[in-house]
């Protein structure tokens, strides 16, 4: 693929999440939307979707939300894993080889590389946006900005209880 019809993979990705969350904002409905246009986007991933802060625990700990690909953790301790790291950090993560990620949780052993992005409204935490490849070293810096924005844009359009 060539870095012209790269980059308009990408600005297509993010046209297209756009005008899903045109008009809608529950954020469950946007996250399911997200997670899918995303997972059948992009090339080389394998598992794409949303994990929230769990309000109704005392423990602080991220639960799954919408996603695409196969059945994952349900739970993930703030701390644990590269979703707990971003979730205690607020910034973004791409690990290249999680087989050298100290505590990596595996949920898919396909899983060679991840990228997770936290997801803030109003200076809050709401959870993360996690995206596996089975492709190490998958997550490009370009793949970092455009996901940011998508989840800037989520943020945006939804409106979290």
């Amino acid at each position: 693929m060539s870095f012209s019809s790269f980059q308009f993979q990408l600005q297509q990705l993010q046209v297209n999440c756009s005008a899903l969350l045109a008009g809608e904002r529950n954020y469950i409905a946007n996250a399911a939307n997200i997670a899918s246009c995303v997972f059948h986007s992009l090339t080389d991933v394998n598992w794409v979707g949303f994990y929230f802060i769990d309000t109704s625990s005392s423990s602080k700990e991220l639960v799954l939300g919408p996603f695409q690909g196969k059945p994952a953790c349900i739970r993930i301790p703030f701390g644990k894993g590269v979703c707990g790291t971003v979730a205690l950090t607020a910034q973004t993560i791409v690990v290249d080889d999680v087989h050298l990620f100290e505590g990596h949780i595996a949920c898919d052993s396909d899983s060679n590389s991840e990228i997770v992005i936290p997801i803030i409204k109003n200076n809050v935490l709401i959870g993360v946006f996690d995206i596996d490849s089975p492709i190490k070293k998958r997550f490009s810096h370009e793949d970092v900005l455009l996901l940011e924005k998508i989840v800037y844009l989520y943020c945006e359009a939804s409106e979290f209880s």
